[in-house]
């Protein structure tokens, strides 16, 4: 009896020596696609390798405070931010629940039956009718030979991670798109002042054209080119207000507000947008947090391959109980009545029709999966800032050179406007003139909007004020 047990101990020992083996490749992070630099335009500041280039709060760099304002409820109200950090929860008790699988379970049984033997049994009591009560204390622990419960935690960290950062890729998202919906906001309040300016210049050439018609200078024509001009204005001013009403209903819905309920007074369209300081190419593996989802999310896929794979080798369950049995619970404890087991149990699979082997080639594809989408976003990345980069300084050339051309417009209607009075030109030229300055103010409040709106897209593509971080989760060893 003490060797059977010194043999039980013995290969208990073992089988905690095994617990130490993972199967399975280790994590190593994928390359990523690189260049050396961005294009920069000439007058941009490269950000120095110390520090953090862009603030948290990135959006102070354009030194709006009702910008401001707003995007601090994104964080507090938006709904989507709260679904994903819901996500995150989620998988932060994930990991606590595959963490169970690494100790025993224990459990208190406790039974009562009452039973009567066949009268022709084989049994002494043929025919006894009796009780039968039990408590029991049972344990049961499969010890992780070849690592599939660690496996599956490193996952579950994986993931974890991914989703804390998928919450900040989001709230960046949120945050850029509020400023890109601002921005449009603050272009159709530009175009309505613009708009309300133009009609009140019409109708002062509508009056002045109807004077001149009463005085017999001017042919019913003229009025009629007057009046459809200042009807035409007032359509584009009605017209601008519903794009205006749809950006205050999109703004109030990031910020977790119902669009009857919301309003922002209109505001002029400012001239001075940020440019902010360039960091190189590398950095974004540090500063995008999608990019940090995405290789998170490859560190989870080579974990299930462990898994998969530890699926082909032997499981040990190990069982055992203690407890009382007695025909009455008035004497259940009495030593006489105790009962206890023990007992390893070997499961080696032996034939399943090829399914432990698909989960290895599916979990091997999925690493490739997640590898190219890494690699994807990586790439992405690089074309959000270049592409950003490229528009914001385009679009300040082309606002320089649009602002000259409103003011060769305006000077035009000037002069064409005394032409008239004198009698040198007639009243079309008036409205050619006209329009072309609207056309050319309209086009500069565009281009201004534009570009604050690439310098918001510009700054998320950089990884706003975002930097490489891992959720709260303890590592097991």
């Amino acid at each position: 009896m003490i060797k059977r047990c010194a043999m039980q101990l013995g290969s208990l020992g073992l089988l905690l020596l095994l617990v130490g083996c993972e199967v399975g490749p280790d994590y190593v992070k994928p390359d990523a696609p690189h260049s050396s630099s961005f294009a920069i335009p000439p007058g941009w500041k490269l950000a120095s390798s110390q520090g953090q280039p862009i603030p948290d709060d990135w959006w102070t760099l354009f030194d709006d405070a009702t910008l401001a304002q707003l995007e601090d409820q994104v964080a507090k109200a938006n709904q989507t931010i709260a679904q994903q950090a819901a996500a995150w929860q989620q998988s932060l008790a994930l990991i606590r629940s595959t963490q169970a699988g690494l100790f025993p379970t224990l459990n208190l049984v406790g039974a009562e039956s009452r039973s009567r033997a066949s009268a022709n049994g084989v049994a002494l009591d043929r025919g006894l009718i009796y009780n039968n009560d039990s408590l029991q204390l049972q344990a049961s622990w499969v010890p992780d030979l070849w690592g599939s419960v660690r496996r599956s935690i490193e996952a579950s960290q994986a993931t974890a991670q991914a989703d804390a950062n998928q919450v900040a890729a989001t709230l960046l998202s949120l945050q850029s798109q509020l400023a890109v919906d601002y921005y449009q906001l603050r272009m159709d309040d530009g175009e309505t002042a613009l708009l309300t300016a133009t009609v009140q210049a019409y109708q002062k050439s509508l009056d002045l054209t109807v004077n001149r018609r009463r005085s017999g200078v001017a042919a019913d024509t003229d009025v009629l080119l007057a009046e459809n001009q200042l009807d035409t204005a007032k359509a584009q001013l009605i017209d601008v207000e519903v794009q205006r009403t749809q950006m205050e209903h999109a703004i109030a819905v990031l910020v977790g507000k119902a669009p009857s309920e919301f309003h922002l007074p209109p505001l002029p369209l400012g001239n001075d947008y940020p440019q902010p300081p360039i960091s190189i190419p590398s950095t974004l593996l540090e500063r995008r947090p999608d990019i940090a989802v995405a290789e998170r999310q490859t560190a989870a896929a080579s974990a299930d391959i462990g898994v998969a794979q530890a699926a082909f080798y032997p499981t040990i369950n190990l069982t055992g109980g203690y407890g009382y049995q007695n025909q009455g619970y008035s004497n259940l404890f009495a030593l006489p009545n105790h009962t206890w087991f023990f007992g390893p149990q070997l499961l080696q699979p032996l034939y399943d029709a090829g399914l432990r082997q698909a989960n290895l080639d599916q979990a091997r594809s999925g690493l490739d999966q997640a590898v190219a989408n890494y690699r994807q976003v990586v790439l992405t990345a690089f074309q959000n800032v270049e592409d950003n980069l490229s528009a914001e300084e385009i679009l300040t050339r082309e606002i320089a050179m649009q602002r000259k051309a409103v003011v060769a417009a305006s000077r035009n209607v000037d002069l064409t406007l005394q032409q008239y009075r004198s009698g040198t030109v007639d009243y079309l030229t008036v409205i050619i003139a006209q329009t072309a300055l609207l056309t050319g103010q309209v086009s500069e409040v565009t281009l201004r909007g534009r570009a604050f709106v690439a310098a918001a897209q510009l700054i998320a593509a950089l990884g706003g004020g975002w930097q490489t971080q891992q959720a709260a989760t303890d590592k097991v060893h």
